[in-house]
């Protein structure tokens, strides 16, 4: 009896360990996008000083062809809640865009977030009335560049022509990665980033919005390439009045920032990335013209 007890929960075991990876796969591959997914081992410090290690989830999209393609890492926001979903990030039809433009793109779910979320979570910024945002800058832009590392070693891709897209918490990281002037980056996209918003408890307004100013000033001084920012009117977790004030703290201390504020996308701007491609699309359609990176001819 004793050793069926053990059987049974050695099997219940295997069973939750298979569930508990499954997730970052078990979705349908979009074949037309020649979507694949791997994973890369990285360490990072959170707010704390504590360091581990975690798996990052690198979902990839390319265009038909043997390549070299130019490489595009894509990252993704920070949910108020539910850090374990999605599974992993696959912004699909937004990659379709960049992949059309002829981009391999490389979409990492970083450590804390989709299917190997652990109670460790590098992003913490601390509480609302005192809010540390280096340390997520730090975490961040140390996995980005380990998936930047990780897509350079891909044969069909060209490592001297890079470009960062991050929306939310993602497009701060993006910009914190881009002042950090890793070989082959051309630009950079930041949609709605920043951090410490909630649209519900304090909708606008986010946490310590100076401290999140000193930061974009910090990154001003250092960045090189030309960068895209793109809000909205009536973004709820980042109010107009604050993303300008970034813009202009980047802008003052030297970072070269073409900056977009859009019109009131349905009820809350933030969601335009993930919502309003036709919105968008035509605004970073020349950005990467100027980069060098125009629309492919439709066969």
């Amino acid at each position: 009896m004793r050793q069926s007890l053990y059987l049974f929960a050695s099997a219940l075991l295997a069973a939750l360990i298979v569930a508990a990876a499954a997730p970052a796969s078990a979705q349908q591959l979009a074949q037309d996008l020649n979507e694949s997914v791997s994973t890369i081992e990285v360490s990072v410090k959170d707010l704390y000083g504590r360091e581990e290690s975690g798996k990052v989830v690198i979902t990839q999209f390319r265009p038909a062809g043997p390549g070299p393609f130019p490489i595009l890492v894509l990252n993704h926001g920070r949910a108020t809640s539910n850090r374990n979903e999605p599974p992993r990030f696959r912004y699909t039809r937004q990659a379709r865009y960049f992949v059309e433009r002829g981009f391999a793109v490389f979409e990492p779910t970083r450590i804390g977030y989709g299917a190997y979320m652990t109670q460790f979570d590098p992003e913490d910024s601390g509480t609302c009335g005192s809010r540390d945002y280096g340390p997520m800058a730090k975490a961040g832009s140390t996995e980005i560049l380990a998936v930047l590392d990780y897509a350079r070693q891909q044969p069909d891709v060209d490592p001297r022509r890079v470009v960062l897209v991050g929306q939310s918490v993602g497009g701060y990281l993006t910009v914190a990665t881009a002042a950090a002037n890793p070989d082959g980056l051309v630009g950079a996209i930041n949609f709605a980033g920043g951090a410490g918003g909630d649209p519900v408890t304090h909708p606008g307004n986010p946490c310590a919005p100076q401290r999140l100013e000193d930061m974009y000033a910090q990154f001003g001084k250092t960045a090189k390439v030309p960068m895209l920012w793109i809000y909205t009117e009536n973004d709820l977790f980042f109010g107009p009045s604050h993303s300008k004030s970034w813009q202009a703290a980047f802008a003052k201390t030297g970072g070269d920032v073409d900056y977009h504020l859009l019109p009131p996308f349905a009820k809350n701007g933030h969601t335009l990335f993930s919502s309003g491609p036709d919105i968008w699309e035509p605004v970073v359609g020349p950005f990467l013209d100027k980069l060098g990176f125009p629309a492919r001819q439709q066969k």
